[in-house]
């Protein structure tokens, strides 16, 4: 196939998931790629101005032909293109990632209550792999998104149905936004939560039309004994696996740009853990601040960040009830009080540690707030905004901890951080112009705030050297 109609083939491939397979003169494959949009990701190989690096124009430079497969969402296009790179090995897929190792996918299927793991070291044995991944964003992104539909654990206990003590556990937060069945706490036997890890595997080998016939007919047999809760609990499952072929993007819940493209949260968060002293890993991360620009409408937030990504669902906003005039530090009192009080009445999972923007008045005033409510203390830095510097209760709370700005334990404080000074500023803003327009124009700007955000985000991408061909989520 000549130059020619290779480009007009390439205009024929359609915007949608799925997976491409160049091949060379003589036919074979030579490289595995997957995209959200097949026609634009294909077409960025062949651009003039393409900047592709020389593995990559080595690449072009075999091309002669490619086939493609569709797919029904993002998702399922990395899984399709892990398994083609297994069964195929293309030269140019080993050749583009000989520098680091691939990363997989585990199931520690030998468990009474296996895991699901994203892992660059698999276990020599007693666990079941899915890989090479080309994209270990893409498949830390999808392990999130599976999450939701088969509410597997992702931490690194070890759980046994015959201990007598798991009825006293509390269960981390992933179990209050319903994505993990808690076996940890005993709220699931091991014959169901093995049931969902079996239709675990078999989507992640391509049978997800049996996985929904499955779930439809469990969820029939349930109504028709009458059990609507379960069977409510099963039609979910179904509309988040049909959700997974509506969106363009797998970050739906994730806040963009908070992470450059090179940056891993998980090293953020090994390097914090050991920059604190920490023992056990920190995994979920709550940022509090306050916007208080003049006298009135005074607001905080609160972010959450699940290993050491942004998670949306988890944000809060509160309006300041009880501080009059610009009292940085009371107000922060007053959230933190409000939200350890609510956690606790719930008995939601604490939060592994807890950043507040400012310096030791307002790291004090949080502590304060937690020992009101009565709650556990959990890890509290503050971090100042003049020298970055980390002030942490108990321990470097008149000198802070100075680390170097290349640090990857202030990245992920500092974006932490940032996001929940964003989404402060945010409300306050909103709140002021309700204030300024009446409630009705402020929620008309705010609706064309959002149409032009949404309108920014569905612009096509810009020429990428990523091989997976699609912007690295935020995590």
């Amino acid at each position: 196939m000549d130059h020619e109609t290779l480009i007009e083939k390439i205009r024929t491939l359609p915007p949608s998931p799925g997976v491409y397979l160049m091949k060379d003169a003589r036919g074979r494959v030579i490289y595995v790629g997957k995209a959200v949009s097949l026609r634009s990701r294909v077409g960025q190989y062949f651009q003039p101005s393409a900047v592709l690096g020389l593995r990559k124009e080595l690449l072009i430079a075999e091309v002669a032909d490619l086939e493609f497969l569709p797919a029904e969402s993002e998702v399922d296009a990395l899984l399709q293109e892990a398994r083609l790179i297994k069964d195929i090995h293309p030269k140019f897929n080993v050749r583009l990632t000989d520098d680091k190792t691939f990363p997989y996918l585990e199931i520690t299927v030998r468990e009474q209550f296996p895991g699901v793991y994203f892992t660059r070291t698999p276990a020599a044995k007693g666990t079941k792999l899915y890989g090479p991944f080309t994209s270990a964003a893409g498949l830390r992104t999808a392990i999130g998104e599976l999450q939701k539909i088969f509410r597997f654990r992702t931490c690194g206990l070890d759980i046994r149905e015959e201990d007598p003590n798991r009825r006293y556990y509390r269960p981390c937060i992933l179990y209050s936004i319903h994505r993990c069945t808690a076996p940890c706490a005993g709220h699931i036997g091991r014959p169901a939560y093995r049931k969902g890890i079996a239709r675990l595997a078999r989507f992640l080998e391509g049978n997800r039309a049996q996985v929904v016939r499955d779930l439809v007919r469990e969820m029939k047999d349930l109504a028709k004994n009458l059990r609507f809760e379960d069977a409510a609990a099963v039609r979910d499952q179904l509309r988040a696996i049909e959700a997974l072929g509506r969106r363009g993007r797998l970050e739906e819940n994730l806040q963009p740009e908070v992470f450059a493209p090179t940056f891993d949260p998980a090293e953020g968060l090994k390097a914090l853990a050991s920059r604190l002293g920490s023992a056990a890993p920190i995994r979920s991360i709550e940022g509090v601040d306050i916007a208080n620009l003049g006298p009135r409408e005074a607001v905080g937030a609160i972010v959450t960040f699940l290993d050491g990504r942004p998670f949306k669902p988890g944000y809060r906003r509160f309006r300041i009830r009880s501080v009059a005039g610009q009292n940085d530090v009371a107000m922060i009192r007053e959230v933190v009080h409000r939200r350890f009080r609510r956690l606790t009445d719930e008995l939601t999972m604490l939060p592994d540690l807890v950043l507040v923007d400012g310096g030791p008045g307002q790291l004090h005033a949080a502590a304060e707030a937690v020992r009101a409510v009565g709650a556990a203390m959990p890890q509290m830095v503050s971090l100042a905004k003049r020298e970055e510097g980390v002030y942490v209760l108990g321990k470097a709370e008149r000198e802070p901890l100075l680390l170097a700005r290349t640090d990857p334990a202030l990245k992920i404080l500092q974006a932490v951080r940032d996001e929940v000074h964003r989404f402060a500023q945010h409300y306050h803003h909103l709140l002021r112009q309700k204030a300024v327009f009446g409630e009705k124009e402020a929620r008309a700007l705010a609706a064309e705030r959002k149409a032009r955000r949404a309108a920014h985000r569905k612009a096509p991408p810009q020429a990428s050297n990523d091989s997976s061909g699609s912007r690295s989520p935020s995590t």
